[in-house]
């Protein structure tokens, strides 16, 4: 039976060349995504910034809701239309300022990926899984041990991922794409009868599959869950779920990981994904919650 570890972690981010976090404070964060530099909401910066004077080629202004809504507001130098080419190790991709505040990929991520890479250690016939994929970097980073299954329900995000894996010369990868729901992906994988060695998901609080369906965290995860535990088994390596924006502690899904994988051996573990801001005495901002599951 997998064992939770009930103290908390932290994943911590703590920048790379193309993306640093120069600083934080009353409800923002200012960013450098390569050569340029954003200023984006960030509500859990409670505190005041260190820094006086934040230039920036581009704020994003939130709306008067909470779910999400507003605008960028540019100034300063042009930035490409086509957008810019940034890098973690050898993945290679595109960054563009989008609608939804970010810029096409998630930099407090970078930890994940190396945690799933260490897990995976020298298999190179690895199946592993990523819902939700995105832009494509977690799979991209999972692509050097074996197969891996990108499923998003974007066909957009899914044509960018398939863009970044061209730019990082890794169009050849043994990768699935996929557009499609996640959660009816999973099921229909669970009556195939397959298994995989290691599954990342990455849900949004709310969304919409190709057709229209309905996605609502609190009511939909624990079935999906479900799901890709019966996807695992005793020799796979890691199951790893991070939950944006939403009212909920890490310990919380970390239960829920807990009674979906009594079956199998190994180690829960739960906590905060953060951000290190630069600078000798740099404060963590926390983004993201997580809890995951590992099998030495």
């Amino acid at each position: 039976m997998a064992r939770l570890v009930q103290q908390p972690l932290v994943m911590e981010c703590a920048g790379w060349d193309s993306y640093r976090l120069l600083d934080s404070g009353a409800g923002r964060k200012w960013e450098a995504f390569g050569p340029y530099r954003f200023i984006r909401p960030e509500p859990q910066a409670l505190w005041q910034p260190r820094i006086a004077d934040w230039s920036a080629d581009g704020e994003f202004i939130p709306g008067s809701d909470e779910d999400g809504g507003g605008r960028w507001q540019f100034g300063g130098r042009r930035l490409p239309d086509a957008g810019w080419e940034l890098a973690w190790n050898e993945v290679r991709f595109t960054a563009r300022p989008t609608p939804f505040r970010h810029l096409q990929f998630f930099p407090d991520m970078a930890p994940v990926w190396d945690w799933m890479r260490d897990r995976l250690g020298t298999m190179d016939s690895a199946e592993t899984l990523n819902l939700f994929g995105y832009t494509g970097l977690g799979t991209l980073a999972l692509s050097g041990h074996g197969r891996v299954t990108h499923v998003d329900a974007s066909k957009k995000s899914v044509a960018q991922a398939r863009e970044n894996a061209a730019l990082s010369g890794m169009e050849g990868r043994p990768v699935r794409w996929l557009t499609d729901d996640a959660a009816k992906f999973a099921a229909r994988e669970v009556r195939r009868g397959r298994r995989y060695d290691g599954i990342i998901l990455d849900p949004p609080k709310f969304g919409r599959g190709p057709e229209g369906e309905v996605w609502r965290l609190e009511e939909h995860l624990p079935g999906l869950i479900a799901d890709c535990a019966r996807l695992l088994d005793s020799e796979s390596r890691f199951l790893f779920l991070t939950v944006y924006a939403v009212r909920m502690s890490s310990l919380a899904i970390a239960g829920l990981l807990e009674e979906a994988l009594s079956h199998l051996p190994g180690v829960i573990e739960h906590g905060d994904l953060a951000l290190r801001e630069e600078g000798e005495g740099g404060r963590l901002l926390p983004t993201a919650i997580f809890a995951r599951w590992s099998n030495a």
